[in-house]
């Protein structure tokens, strides 16, 4: 039996989410660093050329996000501006309440909310007959290699991995609000020795099974990214710092 292409594009497509997950991610995150980056710079300058220049780079990153989406048939061009639109609300929503000032106990609850909420919303939509999690079971039976099917990409992977990283976001506030103050090369060395830990936090492997203890690990494992790179390693490098000024001033 012939199946002309049409008929697969359209069946790819209608299997895209809406609305794009990539766009709203990228229309957050990026909207928070250019505000940043946007007042940064009328602080140092007055040149309107440099207040405008994030909001193209915000645009551009955008557009090319939404264009690789929409060429690799992964989403239909209003899902595509719907993730911006969304990710964009989000994105604005993060900038006027920022938790930067909240204690730990809210960043635990809010962890601890997000992930029994999510398990409980998942117990009735299953007591209700709807499984989400049919596309793992047929990527399994039907993948050409099995083994590319892995638990890092479930979905509950996702919500241990957001999960656990706002708790050690909590973590990394409570142990040094505001963080610590560094010169510039104590700075790089900071960034070269955090890029360091997160790989090896990266490569390190978990055991998949039972996956209760995968995903427990998991979530202790992203709750520790924030804590190494906002609180452990730039307190490493201030001591370091700290002692080699001493030294000097002797």
């Amino acid at each position: 039996m012939k199946v002309s292409v049409m008929t697969l594009l359209e069946g790819r497509l209608e299997e895209a989410g809406s609305p794009s997950g990539h766009c709203m991610v990228t229309a957050a995150v990026w909207l928070v660093m250019m505000t940043s980056l946007s007042a940064h710079l009328q602080s140092r300058s007055r040149s309107p050329v440099l207040k405008i220049l994030p909001v193209l780079l915000y645009l551009l990153v955008l557009l090319v996000v939404g264009i690789s989406r929409v060429f690799t048939l992964s989403h239909f061009p209003h899902q595509v501006v719907t993730g911006c639109i969304a990710g964009a609300m989000l994105g604005y929503i993060v900038i006027q309440h920022v938790p930067e000032g909240k204690s730990l106990r809210f960043f635990a609850f809010s962890s601890l909310g997000l992930l029994l909420g999510a398990l409980l919303v998942y117990r009735c939509l299953e007591l209700g007959g709807l499984k989400l999690s049919w596309s793992i079971e047929l990527a399994q039976k039907w993948c050409v290699k099995p083994e590319w099917i892995r638990l890092d990409t479930a979905p509950f992977s996702s919500l241990t991995r957001d999960t656990g990283a706002l708790l050690g976001l909590g973590l990394a506030l409570y142990l040094k609000p505001g963080g610590w103050e560094l010169p510039l090369a104590p700075r790089a060395l900071s960034l070269a020795f955090s890029s360091m830990a997160l790989y090896q936090l990266n490569q390190l492997a978990l055991p998949t099974s039972p996956p209760l203890l995968f995903y427990c690990l998991f979530f202790i494992k992203n709750g520790l990214i924030p804590l190494f790179v906002m609180a452990v390693v730039p307190r490493l490098v201030h001591a370091i710092a700290g002692q080699g000024q001493e030294e000097k001033d002797k």
